[in-house]
């Protein structure tokens, strides 16, 4: 499995505690970034910009990815544009939260 596809898996791990998904099936994350050195970058959003749990969520997904083996460190940038929507949602997040 290589770097991104771990760093993927792990993301599915991170959830909302409001919400019974996990980050990566919400549609949270928004970019990947992995340089030479496997520096990675995320760009991520909430579900919404007054998330009480906003903290907690960006140092659950920094600690979880600079734990895989062979990422050297971690980047997680929290932005609100686009804002984020139910669109952009996976079809089993969608039939999880019954939206379908």
């Amino acid at each position: 499995m290589n770097l991104r596809d771990q760093i993927e898996d792990v993301l599915k791990t991170v959830y909302d505690p409001e919400i019974p998904v996990n980050i990566w099936e919400l549609g949270l994350i928004y970019e990947i970034r992995i340089n030479d050195d496997n520096r990675v970058g995320i760009t991520m959003t909430l579900t919404a910009p007054a998330c009480p749990v906003a903290g907690d969520i960006v140092r659950e997904v920094d600690e979880k990815v600079k734990a895989v083996e062979g990422v050297t460190d971690c980047d997680v940038t929290l932005t609100f544009e686009p804002a984020w929507n139910r669109d952009m949602m996976s079809e089993e997040a969608k039939l999880e939260l019954g939206f379908m």
